[in-house]
């Protein structure tokens, strides 16, 4: 019997038995890369077992010799992340023996290859996929969706975001080439990702990648949602090149609706994306490059129009040049350059480095004019040094990592910014400079070693050890540019527009408590040992554990400023002691907070193979993962002091904004405080006093998931596959901000109530309000689906993939919340339908070659209106949050069940171009997105008790309430060109 094969987070892995008749033994197996000439020996048995672990995804053949001759086979695929079987048989009377062990007669492999997934719940998303698949935005990871409880979200700013069951998008890590992509600062799990319309890879630098929601293996590191696993293009021993333009403007697509609605013409609009691909021999069958590039250049349409509220008919005339529709600009470049070295067949170097450069305009649309944008600088750096060494019985895995990641939203203009509001609060306009003011990132390098050995019949274990320095940065200056609110209905001196009063100042400023500037130099060290092992020919256990610690000095480290322990001392703020909490639980001497140790995870998996045909597996297994507690909720324990925003009520006499109750500041009504010089009076004044207190618990908690799956696999024929399963995923221990301020008497709410946070009433003195890190967030999802495959072979030149998807997912607060402010405790929320999931979702794309040199494709998507939060009540003593599905559900296709409705297509046409080199070919191809111009609003009525129709409000709870789409497109073509060769 073989041992049994393991696949690394990247590489592949193909084992196997090959019979003999008796006296004739297996002397050797060696794979041959087919495009390098790299060559792999094998571990072999007596009994005629073979294994070969770590291999690059690519075309192999493989070379038997036997103690009666060698053999050879035809060329075969190993896919990214796939475990593979392939047995032979050159017995007399077996399928292989007609092959002469002579060397001479090819050894045809066919379909033979058997996949041996184990118990992960996934999909491989091979090249064919990633090149003919319709998209417009050349993000690799667009068919991610394809996976079981997988969901790709495209924000209106074209921010995609992939979340896994009911969890938040920060869960999610993408490995490539074995090495994790994770954002230790930002949201949406990947480096770069945060809010960019940008592409995290180059596409044409993308071989394929395997998408895993469920039960994956020890060697994945930091992630409890969805890890996704590329591996990158290699340059081989021919010179190949890949060029193309995409390009689409706003001829080339139908009218939002919004434009439909207000009856004109198309904003003008651009996509322009272009980029290319080199690779070949520098030394034939020993060193090899590969290099690409990919630009994008956005014309991206802006609305900006007064909001429908009061006033707005009296607009100075000298703004009304900034409404209308814009366009804002994004750029990005994308670099990869690798480096292979194969000095034998025992070695492999490889160094490779990816540098991606991003500038954004940060407007959107709505009444916040263009001048009031911030320019987004997105840059990162990250390169890899890998050496892999063969041995009899092992194979030993190296890697050297560094990455640089930073992004910096900027204000365009630094100056005072203006908000005009109606009497009834409602904003008409916003006008002056922006707020957004940041610059986040890490720096870092990382030493990582992976080691599989062979030497135990049935058994493949492997074992893993990573070490990673990175430093941690955060600058929030968020309220550098004062804001003043005016009330445009009031107008003392005259006027109908008042521009020259505001009720409302917010403005930051540096008290000296603290620093902006928050910088961790982090720690990383994990383990990990799994045994792939075969305990029969049917049954496999894949069994793992792994172990992590991370260590953050800025939270471990961290002293609780004495004025702030004084703040909400018994002396001072007497509120606490009879409170449902202990403050001091929140101090810190610098002693208190210890790393968390306890992160071991067992990640068990299992599959058995049913028939002697080997045609159906059950499959199942159960892991827990942790993630991390990301570090921009933890440095702003440290940076809430330092740069706090301030928000100061001015005594203007006007009737709708009296100075507030409270411990809030008002003052009386003076032209110096439009200027820095009134402001550093405030700031004088003010000190540190209501600068707002954070505190994070001494007891912090690192976030997981646990999963289980369990389901069926079944081949048809060779190249067609069908699978049943069920997945189940708890997530515990997220993070979140409670407020942490009470009343009088101890108790958060008012007596008689059941909602309404005492913000003024329980407000500290001179400190403003309470927050509370602490840890809480739960979700729990159960998914049922049903997957079909059938893979694309030159003999059988079509291809599908369809996922259905049925999904109940719970939470106990908000999707994407966690400032969670309506209860003392996070164990006080109601558990509600997750507002992050949608019931049904069903995804298909498929692929054929037509006559004539054409390749169609199309992707169909498919999903249920998602569930709705909002607070059902007439005051507070009945508010109390509710969630239900929205109404929004269309016939199409399957039933009446769905909100977003999508088909896209595309058509290719191949030329070839044999003159200039075999296989050169120039293509021409036409993508349609959304061909049947469905409109996929975005928009849902969340009030609960709204019930009636006004003129102004035609739309009840849970209805469309808005004509937005989202990052939705209208029917759109793009127009490609390429030549390959």
């Amino acid at each position: 019997m073989s041992t049994p094969a393991v696949a690394q987070q990247s590489n592949a892995s193909l084992r196997g038995d090959i019979t003999t008749d008796e006296g004739v033994t297996v002397t050797s197996v060696t794979a041959i890369e087919v495009d390098t000439n790299y060559r792999r020996p094998a571990t072999v048995t007596e009994d005629g077992g073979y294994n070969l672990p770590s291999l690059r995804p690519g075309e192999y053949r493989l070379e038997i010799v036997t103690s009666a001759g060698p053999r050879t086979t035809d060329a075969f695929t190993l896919n990214v992340a796939q475990s593979s079987q392939l047995d032979f048989d050159f017995s007399t009377g077996g399928i292989d023996a007609g092959a002469a062990a002579s060397g001479g007669d090819i050894v045809v492999t066919a379909a033979r290859i058997r996949q041996m997934e184990g118990g992960e719940v996934g999909v491989t998303i091979p090249q064919r996929l990633i090149e003919q698949l319709p998209q417009n935005n050349r993000n690799f990871l667009a068919f991610a969706d394809l996976a079981p409880g997988v969901q790709l979200i495209t924000g209106t700013n074209g921010n995609v975001a992939i979340r896994g069951g009911a969890q938040n998008s920060r869960t999610v890590n993408v490995f490539i080439d074995g090495v994790g992509q994770k954002d230790y600062v930002l949201k949406n799990g990947i480096t770069g990702q945060d809010s960019s319309q940008g592409n995290p890879f180059p596409q044409l630098a993308i071989g394929e990648y395997r998408v895993i929601s469920s039960n994956y293996k020890a060697e994945f590191d930091q992630v409890s949602s969805v890890a996704i696993t590329a591996v990158t293009k290699s340059g081989t021993n021919e010179f190949e090149g890949d060029f193309f333009v995409d390009y689409t403007d706003q001829n080339l697509r139908a009218r939002t609706p919004t434009e439909v609605a207000d009856g004109d013409e198309k904003t003008e609009t651009r996509d322009f994306q272009f980029g290319g691909a080199l690779g070949g021999p520098i030394v034939k069958d020993l060193l090899h490059f590969f290099a690409s590039y990919e630009g994008k250049r956005q014309q991206i349409p802006v609305d900006i129009f007064p909001a429908e509220t009061d006033n707005t008919q009296n607009i100075p005339a000298e703004y009304l040049g900034s409404f209308g529709r814009f366009n804002r600009v994004f750029n990005e470049d994308l670099y990869f350059g690798k480096l292979s070295f194969s000095p034998s067949a025992r070695d492999l170097f490889e160094l490779s480095v990816k540098v991606r450069k991003e500038t954004g305009e940060g407007i959107g649309s709505g009444s916040t004019l263009r001048e009031a944008a911030t320019d987004t600088k997105n840059d990162e750096v990250r390169g890899l040094f890998r050496y892999e060494r063969t041995g009899e019985t092992w194979v030993n895995d190296f890697k050297l990592t560094y990455e640089d990641a930073s992004w910096a939203p900027t204000p365009v203009n630094f100056a005072n910014a203006y908000v005009f509001q109606a009497a009834n609060g409602g904003q008409i306009f916003r006008s002056g400079a922006g707020s957004n003011y940041q610059d986040k990132g890490q720096t870092g390098y990382s030493v990582q070693n992976d080691f599989t050995y062979t030497g135990i019949e049935n058994h493949t274990i492997k074992a893993g050890v990573k070490a990673k320095w990175v430093k941690l940065n955060a600058l929030t200056l968020n309220a550098f540019n004062p804001v003043y609110s005016f009330n445009t209905e009031f107008n003392p001196n005259g006027g109908n527009f008042n521009t020259e009063i505001p009720w409302r100042l917010v403005f930051g400023y540096d008290d000296g408590v603290g620093d902006p500037i928050v910088e961790s130099e982090n720690f990383q060290f994990g383990l990990y040992i799994q045994d792939d092992w075969d305990v029969t020919d049917r049954l496999t256990l894949n069994l793992g554990i792994r172990w992590d610690m991370d260590r953050t000095p800025a939270y471990l480290d961290f002293v609780t400023p004495q004025d702030s322990i004084d703040l909400v001392s018994p002396e001072n703020y007497p509120n606490l002691n009879d409170a449902d909490y202990d403050i001091t639980d929140y101090f810190s001497t610098g002693n208190e907070r210890k790393t968390f140790m306890g992160a071991f995870q067992p990640r068990i998996g299992f599959s058995y193979v049913v028939d002697e045909a080997r045609t159906t597996t059950i499959f199942g297994g159960y892991g827990r993962s942790y993630d991390r507690n990301q570090f921009d909720f933890l440095q702003q324990e440290i940076s809430i002091g330092s740069f706090a925003s301030r928000t100061i009520y001015f005594d203007t006499g006007d009737d709708e904004h009296p100075c507030p109750s409270g411990n809030n500041v008002c003052l009386p009504w003076d032209p110096i405080y439009l200027t820095q010089e009134g402001r550093d009076q405030i700031a004088a004044d003010l000190g540190t006093s209501g600068r707002g207190l954070r505190f994070i618990t001494n007891d912090l908690k690192v976030p997981y998931s646990d999963q289980f799956s369990l389901g069926v696999r079944r081949r048809f024929g060779s190249n067609f596959e069908a699978e049943v399963g069920y997945t189940h995923i708890e997530s515990r221990d997220g993070f979140a901000y409670l407020l942490g301020n009470r009343l009088p008497n101890g108790d958060f709410f008012a007596p008689g109530t059941i909602w309404g946070a005492p913000f003024t009433a329980g407000a500290v003195p001179g400190g403003g309000n309470i927050t509370l890190g602490t840890n809480g967030l739960e979700t729990s999802s159960d998914s049922a689906y049903v997957k079909l495959t059938k893979t694309y072979t030159p003999s059988s030149p079509w291809s599908l993939n369809a996922t259905y998807t049925f999904t109940e997912a719970e939470e106990n607060r908000v999707y994407g919340e966690y400032f969670s402010f309506d209860y003392p405790s996070l164990a006080d929320y109601p558990v509600l339908p997750a507002t992050g999931s949608v019931r049904h979702r069903f995804v298909a794309a498929g692929t054929v070659d037509l006559p004539f040199g054409f390749t169609f494709s199309s992707k169909l998507e498919l999903s249920s209106p998602p569930f709705l939060y909002g607070i059902k009540g007439d005051s507070n003593a009945d508010n109390r949050p509710v969630v239900a599905e929205g109404l929004n559900k269309n016939p199409f296709i399957i039933g009446d069940l769905w909100a977003k409705r999508q088909i896209d297509v595309a058509l290719t046409k191949y030329v070839p171009m044999d003159f200039f080199k075999d296989g050169a070919r120039i293509r021409l191809r036409v993508d349609v997105l959304n061909v049947l111009n469905e409109e996929n609003f975005t928009t849902y009525n969340s009030n609960p008790d709204d019930t009636t129709r006004p003129a102004n409000s035609p739309s009840v709870y849970r209805e469309i309430s808005g004509l937005s789409i989202g990052g939705n497109p209208t029917r759109t073509f793009k127009f490609s060109a390429g030549f390959s060769f």
